[in-house]
């Protein structure tokens, strides 16, 4: 949700895991159950959830900021031929987070918000979200 007024007169469906952030900056989202993986129940709610937010919408795109709901986004949004766009969390400082280093395998874009963490074959740095 923060990058989404880059989209604005775009045809956008937003999903996130935290209801404020959509409240906050004015945009309508799905709320999908958050989860990491040390929650299996929680995995399984949201891995149907945003498999089903694809499937319904059918995205050319995929744009996640990171954590394991925006790597099921990505993972689905590829298995319906969308590209993919992976921009790790500005909180992994040190290095990619768990989800950051398998969607860089996945996504056709995987960036880093850390200058230093940028490697020639990705993730690619353009700059910080924040």
């Amino acid at each position: 949700m923060i990058i989404s007024d880059a989209f604005d007169g775009c045809p956008v469906t937003y999903a996130t895991t935290i209801k404020s952030l959509a409240e906050r900056t004015g945009k309508t989202a799905t709320i999908i159950h958050d989860c990491n993986r040390n929650q299996p129940i929680e995995g399984l709610k949201c891995l149907w959830e945003t498999f089903s937010l694809v499937r319904k919408t059918k995205p050319r795109v995929v744009i996640s900021t990171g954590a394991m709901p925006g790597l099921f986004a990505i993972f689905f949004g590829r298995l319906l031929g969308a590209r993919t766009v992976w921009i790790d969390s500005v909180a992994n400082c040190e290095q990619m987070s768990m989800s950051g280093k398998i969607a860089g395998k996945l996504a056709d874009l995987c960036l880093t918000q850390w200058q230093h963490l940028e490697t020639g074959n990705g993730p690619h740095y353009l700059g910080s979200v924040l």
